[in-house]
């Protein structure tokens, strides 16, 4: 059985700037209202017969949202970004080789991933839900959705239970 959330209607959003470091258009700093859906599959179980509650799954997404909300999403596993220095008062990096940057540390997000496209970030955002989930022998997948605009984003499927 599935759940899902609708990032629209269950407030699941935040908004930031970022950069697709050498993209022709996107390789600018620029930023998205970012609209973040979610789909659980998985047996009901337990009192309720719930496959997740979905308080419990509103609240884990809207904290990571809030993580990023109103932040520069820096991809610092980029083979094109290098951090310069990283204090605790500025960031700074240079794109490309060649391109520098320094922005307050309160400002900016370092995330793990190779870029900041909505693929990557829903690869991000889902496989930190699935940490906060922990644990959980009735849950098959998350399906987790990042759009940058209305009817513009990208899926990624994580899979939790152990084939």
């Amino acid at each position: 059985m599935k759940v899902n959330l609708d990032g629209i209607h269950a407030n699941l959003r935040f908004s930031a700037a970022h950069m697709v470091i050498g993209h022709e258009s996107c390789g600018k700093i620029h930023g998205h209202s970012y609209i973040v859906d979610v789909e659980v599959d998985g047996e009901r179980s337990g009192k309720f017969g719930f496959v997740i509650d979905f308080k419990i799954l509103k609240n884990i997404t809207r904290k990571i949202c809030k993580t990023l909300d109103h932040r520069v999403l820096i991809p610092v596993d980029s083979p094109d970004l290098e951090i310069t220095s990283d204090d605790d008062k500025s960031v700074e990096f240079t794109v490309l080789g060649c391109l520098e940057y320094k922005l307050p540390k309160e400002d900016v997000v370092l995330l793990p991933i190779p870029s900041t496209t909505a693929e990557s970030l829903s690869v991000y955002i889902a496989e930190k839900i699935v940490e906060e989930i922990g644990d959980e022998d009735t849950l098959n997948y998350i399906d987790l959705r990042v759009n940058e605009g209305i009817g513009q984003g990208a899926s990624y499927r994580h899979y939790i239970k152990k084939e």
